[in-house]
């Protein structure tokens, strides 16, 4: 999700609920304890250098169980952080932390934030000898519109 989508449906929900991709909820007393630009500049395994960045808010949750962040309160956090983030308009991603620290990239569905799972990937398979991925296809859709129409003496059998 980019950070216009992000800002447009605070403005659409009452609350802030975030869903972890197993389904549990991020406890409602979460704090919002880092708002910033993440940078990623690397090689990857082919030679080619990259650059990645991304907008990223890290969840915590403490103790303090009257703690409720509200939208407009996060909608603030946005603003005083724009001038980190500039004027691009960069996918979102979400650290939050279970057994280890996750990063999460963000959906939105029926009234709540979700954390989707990232992969790794390895960007220049071309340079690396990994054969492309073959498409399964059923052999009934391989039939020929000639095959089809094949008509004895045709020629076509």
């Amino acid at each position: 999700m980019k950070l216009s989508q992000f800002k447009a449906l605070l403005d659409r929900v009452s609350q802030l609920t975030f869903v972890q991709p197993d389904g549990r909820f991020v406890p409602s007393h979460f704090h919002i304890t880092e708002a910033g630009l993440t940078t990623k500049h690397f090689i990857d395994c082919g030679g080619t250098v990259r650059t990645e960045k991304t907008i990223g808010f890290q969840l915590w949750t403490a103790n303090d169980f009257d703690h409720r962040l509200d939208p407009q309160k996060l909608k603030s956090i946005i603003s005083v952080a724009k001038p980190l983030f500039g004027d691009e308009d960069l996918d979102i991603e979400i650290e939050y932390q279970t057994e280890t620290i996750g990063r999460y990239g963000l959906e939105f569905k029926d009234n709540h934030f979700i954390l989707t799972v990232k992969q790794t990937d390895c960007l220049a398979k071309d340079q690396c000898g990994i054969p492309p991925q073959k498409t399964k296809v059923k052999l009934s859709d391989l039939q020929s519109v000639e095959s089809n129409n094949c008509t004895p003496g045709g020629g076509c059998c």
